[in-house]
């Protein structure tokens, strides 16, 4: 008797994603249900999603990334969950051995995935990414995002991991702008996060910590091996730390809501 293949549902969470909509969707044609939860996009992305009629669309208000992910997570009707954001791809060898993984009568609760970084066209090896891996295929029944991150989000699995072999593929870095744009949100997010564990900054959140940031990234993490990408992407990064403790100061100056 042959033995039934487990269902997977694929989830991605969207926001002005035009540029990559379509690729991701098309990508996750091996899975057995998809489902977008966007944060009202104001570009193409929900045209081009409703070119797919196997794609199940649902909008809610983006608050923080964790929220997000937990609320995609709720629509989800299989126990198998492949969960990408818009600029990942899986490549062919990645997909067998996620399909073979889940048959075997023996199998993890969740899996993390090493990332390959796209700078552009071009791969970034170093500048801290080198050892990247996320959870992004899990059994709904075990796992939930941590309330205590909003950014950069982690997934607590009540189980068993394993890391795949085969490399996600991470278009992480298309133009300057984009990802400098993404660096302060991630920044703000961060910064909220801190203001909801009573941190204030001081001189060394303001001075030091970004520069290190970047020192760090740059020699001790090797991305001076990437040659003028590396340095775009750890100036960008550290950038982002560089706007996160003035939005913290901000926030911490901010009148208490009154609970009354």
């Amino acid at each position: 008797m042959s033995q039934i293949k487990p269902k997977i549902t694929g989830l991605i969470i969207t926001l002005n994603e035009e540029r990559n909509i379509k690729s991701v969707i098309e990508n996750l044609h091996f899975v057995d249900e998809i489902i977008v939860l966007d944060s009202f996009s104001t570009d193409k992305t929900i045209e081009i999603i409703k070119t797919f009629p196997n794609v199940k669309l649902y909008q809610n208000k983006f608050k923080n990334f964790t929220d997000q992910r937990n609320l995609a997570l709720s629509y989800a009707e299989n126990e198998w969950i492949l969960f990408l954001d818009a600029d990942e791809r899986i490549t062919q060898k990645l997909k067998d051995e996620i399909l073979n993984e889940i048959q075997k009568p023996q199998t993890a609760d969740a899996y993390f995935f090493k990332r390959k970084f796209k700078f552009k066209n071009k791969n970034l090896n170093f500048s801290g990414w080198q050892t990247d891996k996320n959870v992004r295929l899990f059994k709904k029944s075990k796992a939930i995002y941590t309330k205590e991150r909003l950014v950069h989000e982690i997934l607590s699995v009540n189980g068993s991991t394993k890391t795949l072999k085969n490399k996600l593929i991470h278009y992480s870095y298309l133009d300057y702008q984009s990802y400098k744009a993404k660096m302060i949100s991630y920044a703000h997010l961060k910064a909220q996060e801190l203001h909801q564990k009573g941190v204030k900054p001081n001189f060394y959140h303001f001075i030091i910590k970004p520069a290190y940031r970047f020192f760090h990234s740059y020699f001790i993490r090797l991305g001076i091996l990437d040659g003028k990408k590396g340095i775009i992407i750890c100036y960008l990064n550290a950038l982002s730390v560089y706007h996160r403790y003035p939005e913290l100061k901000r926030l911490n100056a901010l009148p208490e809501k009154s609970t009354a």
